[in-house]
This record gives structure tokens, C-alpha cells and sequence, in this order.
């Protein structure tokens, strides 16, 4: 029995024998956090999470600023943010495991009740918390920065540079207990709606009932008709519940533009880059450099697929489809894991050290199953535990490329680990260049021991296809979001205006040689970073621009860039990108720098042009 998911549920068998094909897929083991829902260890934490927040709380409130001007202001603030820090750690392992929980399947109303109680709990006993911050931005700036200078607040520096800059946008007091405790009834009640839904949908394609993610595979199917089915059934069963999509996207939508408003943020996108430490500028740069270059990315690739096809434009269901009369297998998951263990190995063997633990450690979760969250990701839970890895492994070579994904993220938790919890965190823009970076050394890896020409053609056409969905559709879905959260504030936007927006930025992304058929319209429903992390998708396109970047470096001076490569990954949320970046000699807000990442796929577009 795996902690919450047992290894011989019927859920586990009929994933075993859904994938009989693809050896023995992985279930995690998540007893490093808790052996079960029921463990006492569980309910001891939630005791003791509650008791220290309230202990913490009678301790410090209030007294902060007189602790700073204090004769032992260093030493006494520092051992108000190691507890602070401590009960972050264990406030984060109860939500974690509550979360991993309910990932495996959001459609157990078990699961479902054990998570929104955690949240509840969780949310309560933090609100003891809130002031911390808050005096702490009260302190006056030259006083803090001067205990800053000191051993051992000295080691927190960086943690206190990140809460200044929120400083400007912060409320008081009570309004910041009011919007942390309503989050709980506002937008989590929305987010875990909309999981629920997303996971409970069926579709019918040729007689045969699936869920999302069996579905989405189809849409790589090497028969035509095959992938076509599969769309119309994704747009059939999302038109259906597109009024429930609707609602959820409307009521976030205007919960995040009170929320700006209220706290003086002037864009919409504005709050996300200061979570990701990333100045509006740079990101206005990347977005104008990616629409700049659709045409020569994005619009030419696909009129070069769609010649391959003998079309003049590609149905929206084939934008993906694999390269004709080029033999496609399934990946068993040994094979997968060793292609990605020896890439990462062939880089550097501590890399692939780690990445080993988490298959020999059973951290990490890949068979499809009824109720599972779709998609993938790596939840880094807390440093005094060990990340998780989430999969929908079925053996595509998508699939190879998720799975070297996720493990990037996964190294880089645990090289961040050792911050602490409170500057492990990395901005999502770097935590997508590891991520991505894990990507490309599978590719190139794989590429290079190709000597096949057709086989040859089909790798750099699915890695092209990759970076276009990385990069120009992940811009795409800024646009989108930008466009949807602009004219939400001139009042409540009907399915069919969502649609409309959606095609339109689609369109101009992809280009004439793809055709945006019936029912493509509604495809903007299952996406769920607009609905978990509102202007997330950017970071997908800066990491893969910025990896492009990075690995052009590596080619041209091999030499100690794994160690500084490692090291950038081990600063974790210590340092802003502009000092991670500068040991390579690159940096994200010069405007050129963007065409760096966009020359290297324009080059492999060019390369599969020759092979014609």
C-alpha cells in the first residue's frame, strides 16, 4: 500500500493493463511526506502547524520594529524568521501532501474533502502569520538594511529583498487577513472546480469512452481519421460544458482585477512579474520579438508541413501529427528512462545522479488513470522532504520530452533545497529554463546517435513543433489571457466572445497553412494555467528562448559550464536573472537577446527545409 494510493487499487490495474505495452509505469510513494490520510503523523501536524502559528503570532506581533532597533536586532530578528521559516516548512508538507493526494484522483469525493479541509486549516492557521511580513516592511529601510549587512540575518538577505519589492502593493492588516482568508471560498473553491470538472469529463471517440488525456494522445495518432475524431470529441464534450468553463473563467478574471485593484498594480499582468522578478519590459521584449518572428517560425514551418501532407493548410487536428509514411512505435518506460539518465548523464553525471533518485526512490507517478490530474508537473513540495513527479506517460515521444522536462524541474528542487523554504523558490521564468534545458539535452542526445535520414527528419520536425507549442503558443496564450482579463473589465464575456478572442490570436499565431476548423473554438477551456497561474505561459517562452541561448554557450565553451550551470540551479530564489545569467555572459534585458533563442529554431526550420 502506497501512502493514499494503493498499489492494487482497481484504478492502478486498469493503468497496468492499459499500458501492458510500455513495462511496469511507476506510482509514487509519497510516505517521505506521510504514510496516509489517516496517519496520526498527519493529524499531529495539523495540531502542531496550528499551535506555532498562534505561538509565533503572540511572540512577535507588534514587536518588530522595536526588535530591530534593539542592541541585539540581528540575532533577534534572525530567529524570528528561522522559526518563521520552520513553521513555512511544515505548513508546506500538510499542503503538499493534501495536494499530491488529491492530484491522483480529483474525482474521489475522499480525496476532494481531505484537500479542501487542508486548505481550510491551512488558511486558518496561517492568517496568524500574515503580520510578519507586513511589520516587516514597516521597518524603516536603512535600519533593516544595515541588520541585513549582519550575521545570521545576512543569510536571509535575499528573502528580505524579494518582500520589499511587494511592499508597494501590500494592504493593511486586516484587508491582507481578509483576502488570505477568503481564498479559501474565492479563488481555490474556483480552482478546484474546475479541476474537478476538467478530470470528470468523458469523450466519445469511435464508440469508445475516454478521458482527457487517452484523448489528447489520439491527437498524435499516425491515422488521420483517428486524430480527427479525437478533436471533434474534445469539441463536442467541451461545447457542452463550455457554460461552466465560462463562469469559472469570468468570476477569476474579476477576482484578479479587484485584487489589482485594490493593491495599485497598473497592468494586468503586472503582479505576475513581480512573483517571477522579472521587470514588464522584458517581457514586452520577448512578446514583441515572438510575434515579430511569427512568420518566419511558426507560419513557415507549418506551410512546410503542410506541403509534406500535400495540402495547401493543415486541419487544427493535424498541427501536431507525426511526419507521413515515417514508422512510429510506442517507448516502453525503461527505454524512456534510460534515454533521459544518459543524456543528463552525458552533460554531467550529478545531474543524472539526482534525476536517477527519482525513479529508483519512487518519486514520481506516470500511468494514466480515471480521475488523475491531466498533464504533468514536478511539485517540489518542501526542502525537508523531496520533490514529486506527476506523468501521463504513454509512450509517445512527446512523452520522452515531458518526462525530461519534469525531471528538470525536479534536479532543480532539489539543488535549491538546501536555501531553505523560504528562498528555495525560483521565479518561474528560471524554473522553466531548467526544465527546458533537461529538454533540449535529451534532444540533442538522441539526435546525434540518429544516422537515419527519415528518422532524422521526424526528430527535428517534432522538436521544431516543440518549440513552436514553447514558445509561439505560449505567447499566443499571453495574448489571450491579456485580451480576456482587458475586456473583462468592461463586463462578464459571453463563450462565444472567449472563442472569438481565442481564434483570432490563434490565427495570427499560427499562420494560413493551419485551418482552425468547427469546435476549435472551445479549446481554450481545458488550458489550466489561465486558471491556476493567470500570465504563467510567458515563462515557458523566456525558458526556451533562454535555453537556446544557454546551450549556444555551451557549445561554443564545454568546458566548466556544468558547474555553473548546476550552480545557477542551486541559487535557487536567491539571485535576480541578471546575476544568474551574467556568468555566462548573456542577459535577458538587452532586446537582442531574444533573437538569439529565435535564430536557433529558425535554423532547424532551415535545416528540414534542405532536407526536402
Amino acid at each position: 500500500m502506497r501512502a493514499g494510493l494503493s498499489a492494487l487499487s482497481p484504478a492502478s490495474k486498469a493503468a497496468a493493463a492499459a499500458t501492458k505495452d510500455l513495462g511496469l509505469l511507476p506510482e509514487w510513494d509519497l510516505s517521505a511526506l506521510y504514510p496516509s490520510m489517516e496517519s496520526p503523523a498527519y493529524a499531529a501536524d495539523l495540531q502542531k502547524a496550528a499551535a506555532l502559528c498562534k505561538e509565533f503570532n503572540a511572540t512577535y506581533k507588534g514587536r518588530l520594529e522595536a526588535l530591530a532597533k534593539g542592541p541585539k536586532g540581528a540575532a533577534e530578528l534572525a530567529a524570528a524568521v528561522k522559526a518563521y521559516e520552520a513553521i513555512d516548512d511544515l505548513l508546506g508538507r500538510i499542503i503538499s501532501y493534501a495536494g499530491l493526494i488529491y492530484a491522483g484522483d480529483t474525482t474521489d469525493p475522499q480525496r476532494a474533502k481531505f484537500y479542501g479541509d487542508a486548505q481550510e486549516k491551512i488558511t486558518a492557521a496561517s492568517s496568524d502569520l500574515l503580520f510578519f511580513q507586513l511589520e516587516l516592511n514597516r521597518i524603516d529601510d536603512a535600519v533593516l538594511d544595515g541588520l541585513c549587512a549582519q550575521e545570521p540575518l545576512a543569510h536571509w538577505k535575499p528573502w528580505f529583498v524579494d518582500i520589499r519589492r511587494e511592499k508597494p502593493y501590500q494592504l493593511d492588516d486586516k484587508l491582507e487577513q481578509l483576502f488570505h482568508e477568503k481564498s479559501v471560498t474565492g479563488r481555490s473553491a474556483w480552482n478546484r472546480l474546475f479541476d474537478e470538472t476538467i478530470s470528470s469529463l468523458h469523450f466519445e471517440v469511435d464508440g469508445e469512452t475516454l478521458t482527457l488525456e487517452p484523448v489528447l494522445n489520439k491527437m498524435q495518432d499516425a491515422n488521420g481519421e483517428i486524430r480527427r475524431k479525437a478533436s471533434e470529441a474534445l469539441a463536442k464534450t467541451f461545447g457542452d460544458n463550455l457554460r461552466v468553463f465560462t463562469l469559472i473563467t469570468n468570476t477569476l478574471a474579476k477576482d484578479k482585477e479587484i485584487s489589482d485593484r485594490w493593491r495599485g498594480f497598473d497592468d494586468v499582468a503586472d503582479s505576475r512579474h513581480l512573483a517571477n522578478r522579472v521587470e514588464r519590459e522584458v517581457v514586452d521584449a520577448l512578446v514583441s520579438a515572438v510575434e515579430t518572428a511569427y512568420p518566419r517560425l511558426s507560419h513557415r514551418y507549418y506551410r512546410l508541413k503542410a506541403k509534406w501532407f500535400g495540402v495547401e493548410a493543415l486541419p487544427h487536428w493535424d498541427r501536431n501529427a507525426p511526419l507521413p509514411k515515417v514508422e512510429q512505435r510506442d517507448i516502453p518506460w525503461s527505454e524512456a528512462r534510460n534515454t533521459v539518465l544518459d543524456a543528463y548523464s552525458g552533460f554531467s553525471p550529478r545531474m543524472a545522479d539526482i534525476a536517477r533518485r527519482f525513479f529508483d526512490e519512487n518519486w514520481i507517478d506516470a500511468p494514466v488513470r480515471p480521475g488523475k490530474a491531466p498533464g504533468a508537473f514536478a511539485h517540489p513540495t518542501v526542502p525537508s522532504a523531496h520533490p514529486y513527479v506527476l506523468l501521463n506517460y504513454q509512450g509517445k515521444p512527446r512523452d520522452v520530452m515531458t518526462l525530461a522536462h519534469e525531471l528538470g524541474h525536479g534536479v532543480h528542487q532539489v539543488l535549491a533545497a538546501p536555501n531553505g523554504a523560504l528562498m528555495a523558490p525560483t521565479p518561474l521564468t528560471l524554473a522553466e529554463t531548467a526544465s527546458v534545458f533537461g529538454e533540449m539535452l535529451t534532444f540533442r542526445a538522441l539526435l546525434d546517435r540518429t544516422t537515419d535520414t527519415k528518422q532524422r527528419k521526424a526528430m527535428l520536425a517534432a522538436k521544431v513543433e516543440d518549440m513552436i507549442n514553447t514558445v509561439v503558443r505560449q505567447i499566443a496564450f499571453y495574448t489571450f489571457e491579456r485580451e480576456v482579463h482587458l475586456e473583462r473589465r468592461n463586463g462578464e464575456l459571453t463563450s462565444e466572445q472567449l472563442g472569438e478572442i481565442w481564434k483570432k490570436v490563434q490565427t495570427r499565431s499560427l499562420g494560413p497553412a493551419i485551418k482552425l476548423g468547427a469546435g476549435y473554438e472551445t479549446f481554450w477551456a481545458y488550458i489550466p494555467h489561465f486558471i491556476h497561474s493567470p500570465f504563467y505561459v510567458y515563462a515557458y517562452a523566456f525558458g526556451d528562448c533562454l535555453v537556446n541561448s544557454l546551450y549556444g554557450v555551451y557549445q561554443k565553451a564545454e568546458q566548466g559550464f556544468a558547474e555553473r550551470y548546476l550552480a545557477m540551479l542551486a541559487a535557487g530564489g536567491t539571485k535576480h536573472h541578471s546575476e544568474v545569467l551574467a556568468p555566462f555572459g548573456l542577459d535577458a534585458r538587452d532586446p537582442a537577446f531574444w533573437q538569439i533563442g529565435l535564430s536557433m529554431i529558425e535554423g532547424l526550420i532551415e535545416e528540414l527545409e534542405a532536407m526536402d
